[in-house]
């Protein structure tokens, strides 16, 4: 993990296309601005990880699905 210390109104560059900029710390509260490509999906990392167990469970339910449709 590759640890970098901002302050407000700086920014992080990932590539030459994912810019992180910090916009406001508040206490313990760190407000960025994440300007990318509208192809980059960025997510919270609660939310990702939402998606990535409904996609999981989708494919699940798809296998067994197809497997039942055999049986018959």
């Amino acid at each position: 993990m590759l640890v970098l210390s901002r302050k407000k109104d700086e920014s992080i560059m990932i590539g030459d296309q994912i810019e992180i900029k910090i916009l406001a710390v508040d206490g313990e509260q760190i407000k960025i601005g994440i300007v990318a490509p509208k192809n980059v999906k960025v997510h919270r990392s609660e939310v990702f990880e939402a998606i990535q167990a409904q996609n999981k469970e989708a494919l699940t339910a798809s296998s067994t699905f197809f497997e039942q449709l055999k049986k018959k």
